[in-house]
């Protein structure tokens, strides 16, 4: 997020600057606190009718205290005198019943940046937050609109959404560290659905979401990629079964990407819950394959100067050309690992302290995308997947898909009720092309990929 410097910054960290000096009065060796504050609107209109505006603001504090080794997290809403003494000495009630875990501290001092020599990263729009309801609206409506005013076959929708979110967010910490930043979000959504064959709806899907409102493509163009991605869908059938190349479009891969993610984080190694234990050093995927987490992305969706811990932000290069170079650790799990943390400590609403990834991030190839789909002869191309069919600890992989299917480097038809299998090791060792359609709406971003071999499930009837 960007710098706060206003009168809600020192707002904010006057609170977090009570809290601590309670919770280290009543008996705390440690004490680190969030406060934070905000607001957001979500506005959704189905068929130009108003249907749902939801407008909030929110504030809330977290607490972690620790007294030795015992530890506790806590949250509360309530800012009233009351609330926070109550909220401080619950907190310390906690710790005193918590069992002593020797591997419990808070980041090592030495490692905590300087705040005011954070670079600002331009995560805050101010645009965002002047955006109402009236507005809000508009554009739902001016994408929708345009969605069904595509083609005659879009004849029902589900509705498009617009929403903002913008605040502040302060940490203070008992080691003296103490900063707040601040940052804005806005996205804008549309599900127009299309009549097939036989009464089938066919329900297509297009969004966009940035920081800064400049950014954020035109509610007609969202409009327009919506309509197109509801209409390729129409006459879908299944697809032959057997082993085949399949391509991934850059939604559909950023959603393997981010199961990968949750395999190198840190709790996940020392709990012995991923099929990558073991593996720093080694290939873990194609050399064509590069993942940077990188925290430092101007106006990226998940970018910060420093982590929960307010150790200093930095790029972590987690993958090398097919090399596992490190996982992703907060304090905690590097302690628990006998190694340093790589600032991926993420704090929650509650205090509590995890590892998480921030731009966690496939690096763009060079190859077209339309020249893979080219390229290959026969095959699938997924642009959506069902079911939650993943085992971290195996890697075991299998997951309902649909898109299109490919014949001579075309589209021959789309493509519906097809499973695509395979164990992330082989998954990722097979991957033989990388797209250059890189794309930074979220903060786990894929480009089109394609595996050179997967089983490949549809029917008798798609052979």
């Amino acid at each position: 997020m960007s710098h706060a410097p206003n009168a809600e910054h020192d707002r904010l960290l006057a609170i977090g600057d009570d809290i601590i000096r309670r919770a280290m009065k009543g008996g705390a060796t440690v004490a680190e606190c969030t406060v934070r504050s905000g607001s957001e609107l979500s506005a959704k209109v189905r068929l130009g009718e108003i249907e749902l505006i939801e407008e909030a603001s929110h504030s809330g504090v977290g607490l972690r205290v620790m007294r030795g080794k015992q530890v506790a997290s806590t949250s509360t809403c309530d800012l009233s005198e009351a609330g926070i003494a109550r909220f401080v000495a619950d907190a310390l009630e906690l710790a005193e019943l918590a069992q002593e875990d020797p591997f419990a501290g808070p980041a090592d001092p030495s490692l905590l940046c300087d705040p005011s020599a954070i670079a600002s990263l331009d995560l805050h729009d101010p645009a965002c937050a002047r955006i109402e309801a009236a507005e809000a609206i508009s554009l739902a409506r001016r994408a929708e609109k345009t969605a069904l005013g595509f083609d005659k076959r879009l004849t029902n929708s589900e509705g498009a959404t617009f929403s903002r979110t913008e605040g502040i967010s302060a940490m203070v910490l008992s080691s003296g560290f103490r900063s707040a930043t601040r940052g804005s979000y806005a996205s804008l959504s549309v599900v127009p659905v299309a009549e097939d064959a036989a009464d089938k709806k066919r329900r297509g899907f297009y969004y966009d979401a940035r920081r800064h409102m400049a950014d954020l493509m035109s509610p007609e163009a969202i409009g327009e990629e919506a309509a197109r991605r509801t209409l390729r869908k129409l006459g879908a059938k299944s697809v032959p079964t057997g082993e085949f190349p399949v391509i991934f479009d850059p939604d559909a891969a950023r959603s393997i990407l981010g199961l990968f993610a949750g395999c190198i984080l840190g709790g996940s190694i020392w709990r012995r819950g991923s099929y990558l234990l073991d593996m720093e050093g080694k290939s873990v995927a194609a050399s064509a394959v590069t993942m940077i987490d990188d925290p430092l992305l101007l106006r990226g969706p998940g970018s910060r100067g420093f982590d929960g811990e307010g150790v200093a932000s930095r790029q972590n290069v987690v993958v090398e050309q097919g090399v596992l170079r490190t996982y992703l650790c907060d304090s905690y799990s590097s302690r628990k690992l006998s190694r340093a943390t790589t600032a991926n400590a993420s704090r929650g609403g509650g205090a509590g302290v995890g590892p998480s990834t921030t731009n966690f991030v496939l690096q763009a190839g060079t190859e077209n995308p339309e020249g893979i789909i080219k390229g290959t002869a026969r095959g699938l191309y997924v642009t959506e997947m069902m079911g939650f069919g993943f085992n971290a600890v195996t890697g075991d992989f299998s997951r309902g898909a649909a898109g299109f299917w490919i014949e001579n480097g075309e589209f021959a038809y789309p493509a519906s009720e097809a499973t695509i299998s395979l164990n992330f090791r082989e998954l990722w060792d097979r991957i033989d092309a990388v797209g250059s359609d890189l794309d930074l709406r979220s903060s786990v971003a894929c480009p089109t990929l394609r595996v050179a071999r997967m089983t490949v499930a549809g029917s008798a009837e798609g052979a």
